[in-house]
């Protein structure tokens, strides 16, 4: 018979060893729970809140943010980590900018519940004032730009460089990218604003979100283009030139992109580099999932025709 020391002694290890079994268990399924995110993302809408007419055009019945919006609550209503993201020129293209100088494209994002987006070059075709005004009044969501020093004009502390957001156990970087202003915004309507150059602040950005934000995922926002015949910093060029980016989600070019292009970093890491063409005819989503063991990764691409039909 155990006396009563003994019996307290193996006790007191029979119950360490079930603990120490139960942590393990829990690393241990830790490492092989997988975690899943659905990036959404638009670019280059140019003002399209409607689809375009039936008219026997290419794009006819196409587009529209009723449809839109539809698709994305569907998919929401499907998956528990989304994010909602554009990639700028969100004015620009109808009359519903010409009358109402954006009020009704922020008001339908925001109705969208977009999480982010970045300034495209016709996004100043009212003026730096008018967009301050129309931000302040109607966006509620973030507007991310790195290398559009704001300081002293009417835009300052409209926008942030990056944001972190949090679905689930995960971790998003984002930050955004404008375009050189030079040719495509007159100076009258792009006001004391200073240009920085992209790459450089990239790298800051992207390294900031890495190494010191612990970010799981780390987007870049760019209105820069997709590809040029010339030197001009492209979409390509900044996957080339930087580190940390994962995924650059681009506008600008009006690229309608089949499936993601994926080119080497400086350290030869994967850049992700997608761009949905224009006028909010095609929603492009992309499935991430991560896992403690495998890392990150791309398991699924699609773009999602946009149309009264499909939005149903």
């Amino acid at each position: 018979m155990l006396n009563r020391r003994t019996f307290i002694k193996e006790l007191s290890f029979a119950t360490g060893a079930l603990c120490l079994q139960h942590h393990f268990q829990e690393l241990y399924s830790d490492y092989l729970s997988v975690e899943k995110l659905v990036i959404l993302h638009t670019n280059d809408t140019h003002s399209r809140l409607d689809p375009f007419p039936m008219d026997g055009g290419r794009n006819q019945g196409l587009g529209g943010v009723a449809a839109r919006a539809a698709l994305i609550e569907k998919i929401r209503a499907e998956e528990p980590n989304v994010l909602l993201l554009d990639a700028g020129d969100i004015f620009q293209g109808t009359p519903y900018f010409n009358i109402y100088k954006g009020e009704p494209e922020l008001k339908a994002m925001s109705a969208m519940q977009y999480d982010a987006c970045t300034l495209g070059n016709h996004d100043f075709d009212g003026g730096i004032d008018n967009l301050a005004y129309q931000l302040s009044k109607h966006a509620r969501f973030s507007v991310l730009v790195a290398n559009y020093d704001f300081s002293g004009t009417p835009m300052e502390y409209k926008t942030r460089p990056y944001q972190i957001f949090k679905k689930g156990k995960l971790k998003i970087g984002i930050f955004g990218i404008g375009i050189e202003p030079k040719g495509l915004i007159p100076e009258n309507l792009f006001g004391n604003t200073r240009y920085l150059e992209p790459i450089q602040i990239s790298n800051e950005m992207a390294y900031r979100l890495r190494k010191k934000e612990n970010c799981d995922l780390i987007i870049c926002l760019s209105h820069l283009g997709y590809r040029y015949q010339d030197n001009k910093i492209s979409d390509e060029v900044l996957a080339r030139e930087t580190e940390n980016i994962d995924v650059i989600i681009g506008g600008h070019t009006h690229t309608f992109m089949d499936e993601p292009q994926k080119l080497k970093n400086k350290k030869g890491q994967d850049v992700i580099i997608n761009q949905v063409g224009w006028a909010g005819i095609i929603l492009g989503r992309m499935d991430f999932e991560f896992n403690k063991i495998s890392g990150k990764k791309l398991v699924k691409n699609q773009n999602l025709s946009v149309s009264q039909k499909t939005g149903l």
